[in-house]
């Protein structure tokens, strides 16, 4: 008999690494097209392959998956990490377009779904380091 006291993680919920790894995938295609988007694609390199990997590890272990981020980079530390990039409420608003575009394709549980849209919101907020 499952212990109905268990939490059951995000990582879980939304469907594990497939789902992830589809996610970020659709974020950075978000972001290689949508006009919105060109501000916060400018501040990435030419090449997303290794952003997209590194995102992939990050929100693998934030929603409760796999440590994959912090055994190879330590403290995820974002702020201090994007403190070189202007971030205001434009480049938090498109962030958040390419991510709720990629997960409305992504995350067929639509409580999973909105429940990750509110953490990543958040997580997104809380980046912006210019007014």
């Amino acid at each position: 008999m499952a212990d109905s006291n268990v939490a059951i993680s995000m990582f879980e919920r939304i469907g594990g690494s497939a789902t992830i790894d589809r996610l970020v995938d659709r974020f950075y295609d978000r972001m290689d097209t949508l006009p919105e988007a060109q501000a916060i694609r400018a501040m990435h390199a030419d090449d997303l392959g290794v952003i997209r990997d590194v995102l992939k590890r990050y929100l693998t272990e934030w929603t409760g998956g796999p440590r994959l981020y912090s055994i190879e980079k330590g403290h995820p530390r974002l702020r201090q990490r994007h403190i070189g990039f202007a971030i205001g409420d434009a480049e938090r608003d498109a962030w958040m377009l390419c991510m709720r575009d990629a997960l409305e394709e992504t995350v067929t549980d639509s409580a999973a779904r909105q429940d990750f849209d509110t953490a990543l919101s958040g997580l997104a907020d809380w980046m912006r380091n210019r007014n």
